[in-house]
C-alpha cells in the first residue's frame, strides 16, 4: 500500500453528499458500506474511499490514528 495515500485520506474531505467536508478517514462505516453496495465513485476518490473502507473492515483505524497524529505534530527545524 502507497503510504502517500493513507496520508490523504487523513486530510481530504469528502466533497459531496450528507459527509460533505468530513476528512475520509472520519467517515461512518455504514457510509462506506452504502458506496461499496452502490459503487464507489470513479477515480481517485473512489479509491480512497474503498481504502477507508478496508481499513476499517479490517479494524486497522489505529493505522489512520497515527497518522494524523503524526500530521497534526508541529514541524521543527
Amino acid at each position: 500500500m502507497n503510504p502517500e495515500i493513507l496520508k490523504e485520506i487523513c486530510v481530504h474531505k469528502m466533497p459531496f453528499g450528507k459527509y460533505k467536508g468530513t476528512l475520509l478517514a472520519d467517515l461512518p462505516v455504514s457510509y462506506l458500506e452504502w458506496f461499496n453496495r452502490k459503487g464507489m465513485p470513479p477515480g481517485k476518490l473512489g479509491m480512497q474511499l474503498s481504502t477507508v473502507y478496508e481499513i476499517k473492515l479490517n479494524g486497522l483505524e489505529d493505522l489512520l490514528r497515527e497518522i494524523k497524529r503524526q500530521i497534526k505534530k508541529p514541524h521543527r527545524f
